[in-house]
């Protein structure tokens, strides 16, 4: 009785957040976007069992073509952040926004689906060189090139319709408008993005090197859509939180205002495209300093604020576990992810330590509102053990996994190489990148396990 009366309390003083779940023709669309969005994930999971494979000692000896290794990476990383993170998008962006122009919808989810299939299968029917461009990794050959530009036409046509079917949201600002706020945010963001790159892509002489050429076009939109990986995060978290009994101190207001600075940043982008040239050092910095400040003064005080909600609660129900064990990961890898940032000297293992612990926060998220949504879009539940352990056994993998690069990277272990080309000298760094394959194949585990359970929930629709 008393940690009942203190957990109402709690509650008492607190806000809920949350967001409707349609019951018309945006359910299905929502469901095919979120259907896309998994084949992704299932597709980079398949790619990063070799990538893994081909990173750890003894058995890096299989795969002596570093290109090898390359390819894989970049299919992996496009498919498990670009296509998994939009396609979450557009599934939030379809259920925030209203039922008109569903022809335009369905288009857009069509052309996302056609590039995304053809950046699949490039590797496999076309030999092109691997640039490990930052944000967006490219190969270098006209199938993986179409496949990404139709991909982003897609996503394109999905933001202009999410914007001329976007839901007003109203003078009173309550829990479900600033979510739907943030989710508005995030579309305006991707868009952003989608500027950014067709600017800088025309800006970037054709003639430069592969490696810069590339890292160039990509270096301006790529930053731009972390601030859109960000606001889905923040909806995400905050929504989980709500959805296991927790109140947040932050009032609806207070959530909007600060979704509203990150998306303020954005709005500054194209200044940094006016005021500098996109080859230039300055150029870099500024994009570089907008994300730090929006994400700077926006992540702290969310995570704080949900950490704090969370603290209270006490009895959850098993269809809860697994959201409240998503949001817990997700926090702790992004905050190892942040403070790994801090450590990095070079280029070495830990700066993918740095942006995987962040990455996998996010993916964390959304597995926890994948989750959230099943049953209302006429789904089962996941309330097994399984589904209760899943977010931890990815999260502790994944940790390792980063745990092993950063050990690795003290030591001057080199990002972007493996097989013959990953020399490792002293039994520290052959310790430390065979606890990242370890912590690689257990994550892997967990990203299967949430492949099954979805799919086993799915088997038991309440829905025609």
């Amino acid at each position: 009785m008393i940690e009942e009366h203190r957990n109402a309390t709690t509650y008492s003083t607190g806000f809920d957040f949350d967001l409707n779940v349609p019951q018309d023709v945006r359910r299905k669309l929502a469901i095919a976007w979120l259907a896309l969005g998994m084949l992704a994930l299932l597709a980079s999971g398949l790619f990063s069992i070799l990538l893994v494979l081909s990173r750890t000692p003894q058995l890096q000896t299989f795969f002596p073509i570093a290109d090898f290794f390359r390819v894989a990476l970049v299919v992996h990383v496009d498919l498990s952040v670009l296509v998994w993170f939009l396609s979450f998008g557009g599934a939030l962006w379809t259920l925030g926004g209203t039922q008109r122009y569903q022809a335009m919808a369905w288009v857009s989810f069509a052309l996302s689906a056609l590039g995304t299939l053809t950046m699949s299968v490039a590797p496999f029917v076309q030999n092109a060189t691997p640039i490990m461009a930052n944000y967006v990794p490219m190969l270098d050959g006209t199938v993986f090139q179409g496949g990404l530009v139709v991909f982003g036409f897609g996503m394109v046509l999905l933001c202009l319709r999410s914007m001329l079917a976007v839901t007003p949201i109203g003078s009173t600002i309550t829990g479900n408008g600033a979510l739907r706020f943030g989710l508005s945010a995030a579309m305006v963001a991707t868009a952003v993005a989608a500027v950014a790159f067709v600017w800088s892509w025309l800006s970037v002489p054709r003639e430069l090197d592969p490696r810069i050429y590339y890292e160039l076009v990509f270096w301006g939109g790529g930053h731009v859509l972390q601030f859109a990986y960000t606001l889905l995060m923040l909806v995400s978290w905050i929504w989980l939180a709500s959805a296991v009994g927790a109140r947040l101190p932050l009032s609806p207001r207070v959530v909007t205002l600060l979704l509203a600075i990150a998306l303020f940043s954005v709005f500054l982008t194209p200044i940094t495209y006016l005021a500098h040239h996109v080859t230039s050092v300055e150029h870099h910095q500024w994009q570089t300093l907008l994300m730090r400040f929006g994400g700077g003064l926006v992540i702290p005080p969310v995570a704080l604020a949900v950490v704090w909600s969370l603290w209270p609660v006490r009895t959850i129900t098993a269809a809860q576990r697994p959201l409240r064990a998503s949001l817990i990961a997700s926090l702790a890898l992004f905050s190892a992810g942040g403070i790994i940032g801090f450590l990095i000297t070079g280029s070495n293992v830990r700066i993918p330590a740095h942006y995987h612990g962040c990455i996998v926060g996010v993916t964390l998220a959304m597995m926890g509102v994948v989750y959230l949504l099943l049953p209302r879009l006429g789904y089962r539940a996941p309330d097994s053990r399984m589904a209760a352990w899943q977010p931890t056994i990815y999260g502790v993998g994944q940790l390792m996994h980063i745990v092993g690069l950063v050990w690795s990277g003290g030591y001057g272990v080199q990002r972007k190489v493996a097989g013959a080309d990953q020399v490792l000298r002293s039994t520290q760094e052959t310790l430390g990148m065979g606890l990242m394959g370890l912590g690689g194949l257990v994550a892997i585990v967990g990203g299967v396990m949430f492949v099954v359970i979805v799919l086993r929930a799915v088997r038991h629709s309440h829905k025609p």
